[in-house]
């Protein structure tokens, strides 16, 4: 809101505010008893004064009004690196306009949230349901966001005909290769020259160690060659396109270790990899800072752009010792981890407030080495975390509260750029 203040009896120009913070004040004083001026002619020119008053402060007005209603956070970050919002079906198929403006407002990189995974976009072979994706083109297109399709290869969320025939048998290498070439090729092409970035594969780390291929259907039946060739089909198909290796627990030296051998040898051999993200589902204190930082530093020393790519911090107690994303994954509820169904005490927000300030401290260190920073939604009503990995709980793990407004989270961060 930006509003002006009464004109004093000895002020020609008025005071503004934006959102409670004086952003102009400009005060001219008279003293008659040092002047020629008469008490009339002081009046007279008080008056001419003030109509001149009013017409400039209407002007400043309109003017501070436009100005406030395109700043946003990602505007403060555009010179450090992007910062950007995944948006859900529900958002794009609803068309919640209020959401949708505050994301136009705020962020400058938009990321798919579900609309773009197999079993959502391409539930059946010869299915394709393109009408969500289409209107996250659109919204990005239009509004000039960087836009992170979100994902082409993944062990979840995907159909088991996919990696099966009709006699419920496993596909050979070849069937399933040609299969995911379909796949990608009509997707990427389809968004040709409208997707900037594309989340190419996701997780292909074993959970058991962090040290080995997960023996997912993509492994069992094509090898470890899957993911090159995923992101071989995907340069081919769009050869601007930025691709990316995005996985949870980037932080975690084994799987640190074990990417970057990986890696290595796919640079060596130029596979088409340019970037890795990190999902960055973290907690108030794990993990620590100091392991995010050696695994950006480790990716980044090889030459690959880092992304932060589905940030969100969970403040509530954890239901197991996982802090992946695999949905399938649940935990019975109880009231004992769903403490703060209604509001967060104002103790946590406190420290969710510095969390988010730490993470951000790191980002704006290492700004030369990372080119995207997105929360994975915008407020906590659309945050996947309030029923996962327990339905039914009410989290608070995003930069705005659940009626869009922004959360002290939010101003920590964005104090950082004052």
């Amino acid at each position: 809101m930006v509003y002006v203040d009464a004109i004093l009896a000895h002020t020609c120009l008025p005071v503004f505010y934006a959102n409670g913070v004086l952003i102009h004040q400009r005060v001219a004083t008279f003293d008659l008893a040092k002047t020629n001026m008469s008490r009339r002619t002081f009046l007279k020119s008080s008056i001419a004064t003030a109509t001149f008053s009013n017409l400039f402060a209407a002007t400043r007005i309109k003017a501070a009004g436009a100005a406030v209603a395109k700043v946003g956070i990602g505007d403060a970050f555009q010179r450090d690196f992007l910062l950007g919002t995944a948006i859900n079906s529900k958002t794009l198929d609803d068309n919640e306009q209020n959401l949708l403006d505050l994301i136009n407002q705020e962020f400058s990189s938009v990321t798919a949230e579900n609309c773009q995974k197999w079993a959502e976009i391409h539930p059946e072979d010869a299915v394709w349901n393109w009408a969500t994706s289409d209107r996250f083109i659109e919204f990005a297109t239009a509004h000039k966001k960087h836009v992170l399709g979100h994902t082409l290869v993944w062990h979840s969320q995907i159909p088991d005909s996919v990696f099966k025939g009709l006699d419920g048998q496993l596909l050979s290498a070849a069937e399933l290769r040609k299969k995911m070439e379909y796949h990608i090729n009509t997707i990427v092409d389809r968004y040709r020259g409208k997707v900037d970035t594309w989340d190419v594969v996701n997780e292909v780390v074993s959970d058991d160690g962090y040290d080995s291929w997960r023996n997912s259907y993509w492994y069992q039946i094509m090898g470890d060659s899957f993911m090159e060739h995923a992101f071989r089909t995907t340069h081919a198909a769009d050869p601007k396109a930025e691709l990316l290796y995005n996985d949870y627990n980037m932080h975690d030296p084994a799987k640190r270790a074990f990417l970057v051998d990986v890696f290595k040898d796919y640079l060596d051999r130029d596979v088409p990899i340019h970037g890795v993200g990190f999902q960055a589902h973290y907690a108030l204190d794990e993990p620590k800072i100091e392991e995010v930082e050696k695994s950006i530093e480790a990716f980044s020393e090889l030459g690959l752009a880092i992304h932060i790519t589905e940030l969100d911090v969970d403040v509530l107690p954890q239901a197991f010792d996982y802090m992946g994303a695999e949905i399938s994954a649940s935990f019975e509820y109880s009231d004992e981890l769903n403490p703060y169904p209604v509001a967060l005490p104002a103790e946590l927000e406190d420290q969710l407030a510095q969390r988010y300030e730490s993470l951000f401290r790191l980002f704006l260190k290492h700004r030369d080495s990372i080119k995207r920073v997105t929360l994975w939604g915008t407020g906590d009503a659309q945050s996947w975390k309030n029923d996962w990995p327990v339905v039914g709980r009410t989290n608070y793990p995003l930069l705005f509260d659940r009626s869009l407004r922004p959360k002290a989270a939010y101003q920590r961060v964005l104090k950082l750029k004052s």
